[in-house]
């Protein structure tokens, strides 16, 4: 689907495709995801290591849609959301929808623990790098976590923000 039907087709779902709030108490956005890589953006590619130290590319996924889940272990906030995010992916992982989680942890053995705990069965990639100092956070704008990014099947961003409901909304607009 090119991307301006997908955006008309967005906004025919009565999705905002501007996801600057009104307020922040009504949209963490506004707050923590300012600095977030801006929707229709070409999305950066990146081959990072998986757990196991194999490489992976977004680049590979060319022609999906994918959801960048920005997180780490350490992080109390993904912890948090770490369940919803995996029920996002079981409600809307496809042949056309990948989820990748971007681990902001320093420590293999921390994030696995962390992968497993929460049952992610998606793909994992790291920098295992300090969180401000890793290529990722400075090429996407990632200064908060959890963070997430929808990637077009074209390669453009659709949508940044801090909160998974967002990317929910999203998702079902485009599986209608």
């Amino acid at each position: 689907m090119k991307l301006k039907t997908l955006l008309a087709a967005l906004l025919l779902a009565g999705f905002a495709i501007n996801t600057k709030a009104q307020t922040t108490d009504e949209d963490l956005d506004a707050k923590y995801a300012t600095s977030l890589i801006q929707p229709g953006t070409v999305a950066p590619d990146f081959t990072m290591n998986t757990p196991d130290g194999k490489p992976f590319s977004l680049s590979s996924l060319k022609g999906k849609t994918v959801v960048l889940d920005f997180w780490a272990s350490w992080c109390p906030d993904c912890r948090k959301d770490a369940p919803e995010v995996v029920r996002l992916y079981n409600d809307f992982h496809s042949d056309k929808v990948e989820f990748v989680g971007v681990s902001m942890d320093t420590n293999v053995e921390a994030w696995q623990k962390a992968i497993n705990q929460y049952g992610i069965s998606y793909p994992q990639v790291s920098e295992l790098k300090k969180f401000k100092e890793t290529d990722i956070s400075k090429s996407y704008g990632v200064q908060w976590i959890p963070s997430m990014v929808v990637v077009s099947p074209e390669g453009n961003i659709l949508l940044s923000t801090v909160q998974y409901q967002k990317v929910e909304k999203l998702l079902k607009g485009i599986n209608k």
